[in-house]
Order: structure tokens, then C-alpha cells, then sequence
């Protein structure tokens, strides 16, 4: 249902463009708002949890990440310039690389306890954008009724995605930005400010199937079992 309110949206959306009608599309006569299309692609990502899949980024400066997840047995692994976590039923674990590699094994995340933030951190300084980050920031987009939303849909890495441009939203960590989610609901790509910095995002390859090694730690990394305390 949200992949064809999306659609019906659209349509909407260019209906009013050639007519130069439809003034207010937040107005409750029109029945579809701008909120409702940021609302299906949060419903999308939502979805996506249930997904088997591997993708690649392209991140600031030409480096690389990827974030892969699997459903049975239930994890996911983020790899970026410097770093890697990865989301088991056995520990949440990250790992840190300077001149040796540490990876310090933390509980296991459980949707009562999600992983901490701050796992993430390394992610965020390597600018690798986590779909959660993604996924927080559209359903700050869906209160606020005040928020700009332009849509278009694109390509990216061969699959169809929607894009909307944010602007002006309120309790948000970033309050305009750009995000394409494909039809799966992975995240295909971000444009925005996050932290004071300026991350830009995309998707250049996706995969159903993933590779066994990306949930591997180093072998030769010095494990800090953390789990017990």
C-alpha cells in the first residue's frame, strides 16, 4: 500500500505542476500531503528490516563502505574507512583501526536495548550515513507540518528509488536534506549536513546476497569483550 499511495502521490504531484493547481497539497481536501509521502518512504525503510542484502557507497573524497544485513540468523555489518560494526545475537562490536585494529564486543542489541549511538560514531566521522540516521530524520519530517517536500524518482545502482528534498525540519539532526530510498527501502542516497559537516552519500552497487566475511572480525584485531560488565 505505501509503494502505491507513493505513486498515486506522484501523480498528484505532476497533475499539479501542468495545471498549476493544487496550491496547499497539506490541505485535507486534497487527501494525499507532503507528509504522506515522507511518511510511505519511512514506512518503506521500516520494511527493509526484513530484507537479505548487500550495498556499496560512495562516500566524500572517493572512499567506500558497505552496509550488508541478513535475516536468518538476524544481523548486520556497517564496513567504512577506518572501522566496522557489526549487529549479531551474540554482540554488538566495533571495530577501530589506527595502527592496530581493537573491536571491543558490547551486549547484544535487542529492540527494548538498541546498539548506543555513540557504536556508531566511527561511521559517522568516515561520513557513512546508517539507514537508521536516515529513517530518524523522515519521521522528524512526518510531524512537522510545516516542512518543504519536493519529490522526484531516479536510478540509482539500477533500482527505482523516490527522492524527496527536506527543508525546515524542526528536532531533527539535520534540518534540510536530500534522500533517495529505492523501492525495497534501502537507503540509496543522502545529501546533507549532519554534525556541522557537509555527507554526501550514494549507492553504487546492491546485491541479494551476501557475502559470509562481512560479518567477520579481523583476525588479527585485539577483542575487548565488554558484554559481562
Amino acid at each position: 500500500m505505501p509503494v502505491l499511495s507513493r505513486r498515486l502521490a506522484t501523480a498528484v504531484l505532476m497533475l499539479c505542476v501542468a495545471t498549476a493547481g493544487c496550491s496547499d497539497l497539506d490541505e485535507s481536501s486534497q487527501g494525499l500531503t507532503r507528509n504522506d509521502l515522507v511518511a510511505d518512504l519511512a514506512a518503506q525503510m521500516t520494511s527493509a528490516a526484513d530484507l537479505t542484502y548487500e550495498a556499496n557507497y560512495q562516500l566524500p573524497g572517493g572512499e567506500k563502505a558497505t552496509v550488508a544485513q541478513t535475516r536468518k540468523p538476524a544481523r548486520t555489518a556497517y564496513v567504512y574507512p577506518g572501522g566496522k560494526v557489526t549487529v549479531t545475537a551474540d554482540a554488538t562490536t566495533e571495530c577501530r583501526t589506527a595502527k592496530t585494529t581493537t573491536c571491543t564486543l558490547m551486549a547484544p542489541s535487542t529492540a527494548a536495548s538498541p546498539a548506543p549511538a555513540k557504536v556508531f560514531e566511527g561511521a559517522g566521522e568516515s561520513g557513512l550515513v546508517p539507514p537508521a540516521t536516515v529513517l530518524a530524520l523522515l519521521n522528524a519530517a512526518v510531524l512537522d507540518n510545516d516542512v518543504e517536500v519536493d519529490q522526484h524518482d531516479t536510478t540509482i545502482a539500477g533500482r527505482h528509488a523516490t527522492c524527496v528534498q527536506l527543508r525546515g525540519v524542526d528536532d531533527a539532526a539535520a534540518r534540510d536534506f536530500t534522500t533517495c530510498i529505492t523501492n525495497e527501502g534501502v537507503l540509496g542516497s543522502f545529501d546533507g549536513i549532519l554534525n556541522s559537516t557537509r555527507v554526501e552519500v550514494a549507492m553504487t552497487h546492491y546485491s541479494e546476497e551476501v557475502e559470509e566475511a562481512m560479518f567477520d572480525l579481523p583476525k588479527s584485531a585485539k577483542l575487548v569483550d565488554r558484554r559481562g560488565r
